[in-house]
């Protein structure tokens, strides 16, 4: 009986991490709110700019390479045009530099983890 409630809590800690990580930071999560990332940007549906999960997709997720979210946060810094123009019709996004590299990256990792 101990053995099958172990495996029952086991399971579900690991179903629960999953879906903590899946959720991502919520600490970043808090910064985008604060800034206006949702204004142009949703989760799940195109806005003025991709949603999160199309971004997702696009950077492999939560496996995209540490160089891979450096650029990215370095797009949010500086601002951007041309990788989305499809979605966008050209419309740029405007830059953050009153980011830090690193507010940038947890920003950009919890955009992958969507």
């Amino acid at each position: 009986m101990k053995t099958r409630v172990l495996s029952i809590a086991a399971g579900a800690a690991v179903f629960l991490s999953g879906t903590a990580l899946a959720a991502g930071n919520p600490a970043a999560k808090a910064m985008m709110m604060n800034s206006d990332c949702f204004t142009c940007h949703a989760v799940d549906h195109q806005l003025v700019g991709p949603s999160f999960r199309e971004i997702a997709q696009r950077y492999h997720g939560s496996a995209a390479s540490g160089a891979t979210i450096a650029t990215l946060a370095k797009k949010i810094i500086s601002g951007g045009n041309g990788h989305w123009n499809a979605q966008t019709g050209g419309m740029a996004m405007t830059p953050h530099p009153q980011l830090s590299q690193a507010q940038a990256e947890a920003m950009v990792k919890w955009v992958l983890a969507q």
